[in-house]
């Protein structure tokens, strides 16, 4: 037999050559047209005829008499439908053409993921990047993203056996299935998936990335308050957005790590609220925030290597049992320091970004290359006086600008935390104003949430601090009366501390003419309860400043460690850290901190050889009253 021409009503190319469809799997009768031609697959032989495949889920059968040649199940073959009859029974008849070419078919209209919830009962196309794979006890749940958004997708082989197991983290593909809605939130029933590969691949994740690219980009807002010193770190600031933003689209999760103080806090609890909404706008699964973004207290000002150890078995067993991509590691309020670095070095053997965003004094020698962001104002030649907080609440605001005024109040507290005496903290205070906050408000904010997060140890007691920080709070009376209850306990409880431990307070008299105060907090204060030694030896400097009106020191040591606070004293602390490292043979000298603030380390046995060195070093420190009443909490 002579091969066909193409009739009338076939679909032709612009060669003049007929077309032939493909069809992929999840593609319906409605999809067929009389007198177009379709690739099909013998699935069956009978005496009568073939039964073909179109799709899997669309068969009919090739009368004998409609047949060309003789075929066996696989063989492949060009048919043209006949009829559809009444009970839904399907025939084809076989065509055989000289020349045509192949046109996929995908089943339903290709629909970006942020306009799913409009084409709910629709079978849809879509191509994205599979970001998670999770298996269930019943469907295998993958999670696509295309330029838009990620959307969770359910296969089901059988009751907790992996579908597609071709299909693995990160390939390109192409989903045919209907969009549901699952409690609440859009989803699709998967008909088919198939990975791309070669060119078809390069070209998607190419628009893919190039879209991710262009809504990773931060929002511009204005600065809350115009501050120069400030402007310097905004483009570190931006890189940071983007960073997190990208992190979110890619369905990368995120574990924020913070000093639990309250500068830390202002930092981070922001910045949660920005993210959460952020990835709830892109993904479609009500739980991802949730799963996606992990907000972690530290108690130490460096990145422990207890801390590092539970987050990398974390997120080591959520790979394994949930299908997720490693997490980023973002650092607020600490992660600067040579301390920090072999957490790091342990986090370099794996694919763990880490983003750090802090105001102690940092070694950029030692952090830098084990880092893909850090921002800090050291960098810029700036201080501590621009706190974690103030940057965070503007980085908050990149990701999210509709916070601005909920966020109005916390630069302000964050200051106070800190003891800041920024130049513009009585713009801050002001802005603070206009939301109902006195200066006596805010500072008990602080002490709240210092008090708070205490107790809470390693918890990072998210409706409680929300309520004491007044974001995400739905209620300002209860606010109030959480932070006047938790301020005036902490009030109370430092008195009773302070009321012990004064008496055993020793005073001398310094060459560079400085007020020197020791004590041994752990002899001579209550331990295991609050204020910490650290807040102890604070509080202790405070009332000594306030008594003597003159350069002041404190220190607060135990068996193996001080803490050390200074008023009018120019002590450069990192600096004298280095220093106790190379002179003390043995003393196993660590720490850091600020001009004006830090803690230390060693061991037990070089107690009084490194604090005695440490008074000498004081003893010719500088004298600078710009440093006088600057007070930062570690």
């Amino acid at each position: 037999m002579s091969p066909q021409t193409p009739d009338d009503g076939a679909e032709v190319s612009a060669d003049g050559v007929p077309t032939v469809y493909d069809l992929a799997d999840g593609c319906s009768l409605d999809d067929v047209e009389r007198g177009e031609y379709y690739r099909a697959t013998v699935n069956g032989v009978v005496a009568y005829g073939v039964f073909v495949d179109l799709t899997e889920g669309l068969s009919g059968l090739v009368h004998e008499s409609n047949l060309l040649g003789t075929y066996d199940v696989g063989d492949e073959l060009l048919v043209e439908l006949s009829e559809v009859r009444e009970d839904g029974d399907v025939s084809f008849e076989e065509v055989e053409l000289a020349d045509y070419e192949t046109e996929r078919v995908d089943a339903g209209e290709s629909v970006a993921i942020a306009d799913l919830e409009d084409a709910v009962g629709s079978t849809v196309t879509l191509d994205g990047e599979v970001v998670q794979i999770k298996q269930t006890g019943g469907p295998t749940i993958f999670h696509v993203r295309d330029e838009s958004g990620v959307v969770p997708c359910a296969a089901f082989e059988e009751a907790g056996v992996r579908a597609y197991p071709e299909i693995e983290l990160d390939d390109v593909v192409r989903l045919t299935g209907r969009v549901e809605m699952r409690e609440a939130a859009v989803q699709i029933e998967v008909d088919s998936l198939e990975r791309y590969e070669g060119e078809a691949a390069d070209e998607t994740r190419e628009r893919l990335d190039d879209a991710l690219e262009e809504y990773a980009e931060p929002n511009a807002v204005e600065p809350m308050v115009e501050w120069e010193a400030f402007e310097k770190l905004r483009p570190d600031l931006e890189r940071v957005a983007r960073r997190l933003r990208e992190a979110v689209l890619e369905g990368r999760p995120i574990r924020m790590r913070h000093h639990a103080d309250g500068d830390g806090l202002c930092a981070s609890v922001p910045l949660q609220l920005a993210l959460e909404r952020f990835i709830s706008e892109h993904h479609h699964d009500p739980d991802a925030p949730r799963h996606l973004l992990k907000r972690l207290p530290s108690k130490a000002p460096f990145y422990e290597m207890e801390d590092v150890t539970r987050d990398l078995n974390f997120a080591l067993e959520n790979r394994k049992r949930h299908g997720q991509k490693l997490p980023m590691l973002l650092m607020l309020d600490n992660g600067s320091t040579e301390e920090d670095t072999p957490a790091y070095r342990n986090l370099a053997h794996y694919d763990v970004p880490i983003v750090v965003v802090d105001h102690h004094h940092p070694d950029p020698d030692a952090v830098g290359p084990l880092v893909d962001e850090h921002v800090n104002p050291y960098l810029h030649d700036e201080d501590y006086r621009i706190t974690t907080g103030m940057m965070s609440v503007e980085l908050a605001r990149m990701i999210d600008p509709s916070l601005t005024d909920e966020l109005g109040h916390v630069p302000a507290v964050a200051g106070l935390a800190d003891r800041s005496q920024a130049e513009v903290m009585d713009e801050f205070i002001d802005l603070a104003a206009e939301k109902g906050y006195s200066e006596a408000d805010l500072r008990d904010v602080g002490e709240a949430l210092d008090y708070a997060t205490f107790w809470l140890k390693y918890n990072d007691g998210r409706e409680l601090i929300n309520d004491a920080l007044n974001v995400a709070c739905d209620d300002r009376e209860r606010h109030e009366e959480l932070v006047e209850f938790l301020a005036s306990r902490a009030e109370r409880d430092v008195d009773k501390q302070l009321d012990a431990a004064m008496s055993h307070v020793e005073h001398e008299r310094l060459d560079n003419d400085a007020h020197l105060y020791r004590i041994d907090v752990e002899n001579y204060a209550h331990r295991f309860t609050y204020p910490a030694p650290g807040k102890t030896t604070g509080e202790i400097h405070d009332r000594k400043v306030e008594e003597t009106g003159d350069p002041v020191i404190t220190i607060g040591y135990g068996p193996d460690f001080a803490v050390l606070r200074s008023d009018g004293v120019r002590l450069d602390i990192p600096e004298m850290v280095e220093e106790l490292v190379d002179e003390i043979d043995g003393g196993g000298v660590s720490g850091g901190g600020h001009l004006v603030v830090g803690s230390i380390k060693f061991v037990e046995g070089m107690r009084e050889e490194v604090i005695s060195a440490l008074v000498e070093k004081m003893a010719d420190a500088e004298l600078d009253e710009d440093l006088a009443a600057t007070l930062p909490d570690e």
